[in-house]
């Protein structure tokens, strides 16, 4: 049928049509709040790179996510600083680490959060790289039992899901053969599946102290030019025994997003990651956009192009405004 017969404007001209027949949806089910907690800090400080966003003390991580749970916010990842850092990243594992800490007093005081945590040892190296370095080169093979190690402290400190992004090959299969000999075989594995070597961390290397000293990651991280390498990326990160998959970061990636979608059928998350949240809020602040509208649209937006999770650092923001 063709014009007059047909007007798409008939769906769009009542707010109960138009949510009738809404094709995506935004929930706070869907969202995970990304949070830095810092060892040896007393209260909170704000990130400069990042307004909006904190370094918590433990005690104020808790007080903040007891206020975010109450807002809807049902998950949160935890990102751990050690006030001292050396060449294995040994705080990463360490029985008494900041993140440990944190995650057992985070599940005793807010119960109905899951508390999902970051495993890779960049906040924790004095060298800033996500593994093991011999000269400037970063060895994989090595780095997979300090990772699987830092994962069993974690979920014997009460964490409900492990999330690795370091991008090392091998380390999910290592950490679901470390997890699964401990008894631990009912913790899913959140797995970093197509992690780029982005432009867009800045705000988040600022934030968790974990800028490289040398050199950079893309010995290890993808290149933003590849596709078909991410999907072989996820396709081995499901063989090992990866529960989820994200593409990170999000906006300029919506693109292997669709096509890990498509192409698999396990749940895929996808990272809105500092660079994204700190360009919304430059622009908001000078007044350019409508930070809030701005911000579901682009949710949308990754919602739409197949993420069924999205890490965000508007999550409580998101749960306020749909509330």
């Amino acid at each position: 049928m063709e014009f007059p017969i047909t007007r798409l404007r008939r769906l769009r001209q009542n707010p109960v049509v138009r949510d009738m027949v809404r094709e995506t949806r935004l929930h706070p089910d869907q969202l995970i709040l990304p949070l830095f907690v810092v060892e040896g800090m007393i209260g909170r400080e704000e990130i400069r790179s990042m307004p909006g966003q904190f370094r918590y003390s433990i005690a104020e991580l808790v007080e903040d996510c007891r206020r975010f749970a109450d807002l809807g916010v049902r998950s949160v990842m935890l990102f751990g600083i050690p006030q001292h850092k050396d060449p294995e990243g040994s705080g990463a594992w360490a029985p008494d680490g900041i993140i440990q800490q944190a995650v057992s007093a985070l599940v005793r005081a807010v119960p109905s959060l899951m508390v999902i945590t970051d495993i890779c040892l960049c906040e924790y190296t004095s060298h800033g790289h996500c593994g093991v370095i011999e000269g400037h080169r970063i060895l994989n093979d090595p780095t997979l039992e300090l990772l699987a190690r830092s994962a069993l402290s974690h979920v014997r400190a009460g964490a409900h899901m492990i999330a690795p992004s370091d991008m090392m090959d091998g380390r999910v299969g290592a950490i679901r053969d470390a997890l699964d000999e401990e008894g631990f075989s009912d913790i899913p594995i959140l797995s970093y599946a197509a992690k780029y070597a982005s432009a867009y961390y800045g705000p988040f290397r600022d934030a968790a102290e974990s800028a490289p000293k040398f050199g950079d990651r893309k010995t290890y991280q993808m290149d933003p030019a590849n596709l078909r390498m991410a999907l072989r990326e996820v396709e081995l990160d499901i063989a090992e025994g990866a529960d989820i998959v994200m593409v990170k970061p999000a906006l300029a990636y919506l693109d292997v997003i669709r096509a890990v979608r498509d192409s698999f059928q396990l749940p895929v998350a996808a990272y809105n990651v500092s660079g994204e949240y700190s360009m919304v809020k430059a622009a908001a602040a000078n007044g350019w956009i409508d930070e809030k509208n701005v911000v579901l649209e682009t949710l949308i937006g990754m919602r739409r192009a197949g993420a069924d999770i999205i890490l965000t650092y508007f999550a409580a923001d998101v749960a306020r405004w749909l509330r």
